[in-house]
C-alpha cells in the first residue's frame, strides 16, 4: 500500500518510527507537509496538490497534527476522507479531542469520569470559583498541548487574577478542579483500533505539578487496572479515535480522564515501555483496508 504521513517534522522520532514500521511491512511510505498542500475542488471532485502535483495513489494516510495547524491540519484530514483515503485518525475526531470543553461533553454523554470542569465564558467568574470551595484550581486554555497553557491557581485571589487576564485576552478555557491526592502522577494508555497497546505512569518533577515528559517529568511502564483500560477503550470509542492517547488521573473517587490526545507523541511511550507502536497503527491500517 502508498501511506503516507502528514508531518512539518520528517526528523521527528514520531514520523520515522511510522515510516520505519510501514517500510518494515512492505509498503510504500512517505512524508507529506501539510503546508506543502493544496486543496481544491474540480469538476464536483476533490483534489489535493502536493507542491505541483496531485495526489491520487495513496490508500492512507497517518495525521501528525500538531495544535497549531489544527484548522488547516484538520480540513486537509477530511479532503483525503473526501477522496476515499482510509485516515487513522479522522477530522471530526481530531477536532473534537483537540478542544477541551468539546471532549468533556462527548464524554459526558457516555457517563465516563472526568475532573468537575466549568466553561470560562460565563459571566460570573464568582459563580465558577464557588463551585469550587477555596480549593487550589487549574485553568487550561481550550487548545493547548505539552502541559502549555495549563495553569495551577492555588488560591481564590489568584485564580480571579489569570480568569480576569484570559477574559480580557480573549482566550477560552475551562476550570478544573485540582486532584491533589495524584501528587503530580497520570497514566497515558495508548489505544489502537479498540485495544490498549502501551500504558505508562508519568511523574511530574519537583515543584511541578504537570507530568508531561516535555515539562521533564519520569516515566515508567504500568499495567493498568482493568478499570482503567476498560476507561481508556471507552473513551476512544466515545471519540470515535481508532488511535489517541488517554491520560488518566487516580483520585479517591477512582480514575479519571484527564485529557485525549488524537495524535500521540510516540517516543516517550515507545522508550519506556519498549513496544513499537508504530507497528500496531500499521496493523490496524492493513486491516481496514481488507
Amino acid at each position: 500500500m502508498n501511506i503516507a504521513v502528514l508531518s512539518r517534522g520528517e526528523r521527528l522520532y514520531s514520523t520515522q518510527s511510522l515510516l520505519n514500521a510501514g517500510l518494515k511491512r512492505n509498503h510504500e511510505m512517505e512524508v507529506l507537509d501539510p503546508t506543502h498542500c493544496t486543496l481544491a475542488v474540480e469538476n464536483n471532485k476533490p483534489v489535493l496538490y502536493y507542491c505541483d502535483e496531485i495526489v491520487d495513489d495513496l490508500h492512507a494516510v497517518i495525521p501528525r497534527i500538531g495544535s497549531s495547524n489544527t484548522f488547516y491540519g484538520s480540513s486537509l484530514v477530511r479532503h483525503f476522507e473526501a477522496m476515499g483515503v482510509f485516515c487513522v485518525v479522522t477530522a471530526e475526531a481530531i477536532l473534537q479531542s483537540r478542544n477541551k470543553w468539546t471532549c468533556f461533553q462527548i464524554l459526558s454523554r457516555q457517563n465516563i469520569p472526568v475532573p468537575k470542569t466549568y466553561l470560562g465564558e460565563a459571566f460570573s467568574t464568582k459563580k465558577i470559583l464557588d463551585a469550587f470551595g477555596n480549593n487550589p484550581v487549574i485553568i487550561k486554555v481550550l487548545q493547548g498541548t505539552h502541559g502549555e497553557g495549563v495553569i495551577l491557581a492555588e488560591t481564590y485571589q489568584s485564580a480571579i487574577s489569570t480568569i480576569e487576564t484570559l477574559k480580557a485576552t480573549k482566550v477560552r478555557f475551562v476550570v478544573q478542579e485540582f486532584i491533589k491526592e495524584s501528587n503530580g502522577a497520570d497514566i497515558r494508555a495508548i489505544v489502537v483500533d479498540g485495544v490498549v497497546v502501551a500504558a505508562m505512569k508519568r511523574q511530574s518533577k519537583e515543584g511541578d505539578f504537570r507530568s508531561n515528559l516535555h515539562r521533564g517529568g519520569s516515566a515508567t511502564p504500568v499495567k493498568l487496572t482493568h478499570q482503567e483500560e476498560g476507561l481508556a477503550l471507552k473513551t476512544a470509542k466515545a471519540l470515535r479515535l481508532g488511535v489517541c492517547g488517554v491520560d488518566i488521573l487516580p483520585s479517591t473517587n477512582g480514575p479519571l480522564v484527564l485529557e485525549v490526545n488524537s495524535t500521540p507523541g510516540l517516543e516517550g511511550i515507545e522508550k519506556t515501555t519498549g513496544i513499537n507502536i508504530s507497528k500496531s497503527i500499521i496493523g490496524y491500517i492493513e486491516r481496514n483496508k481488507r
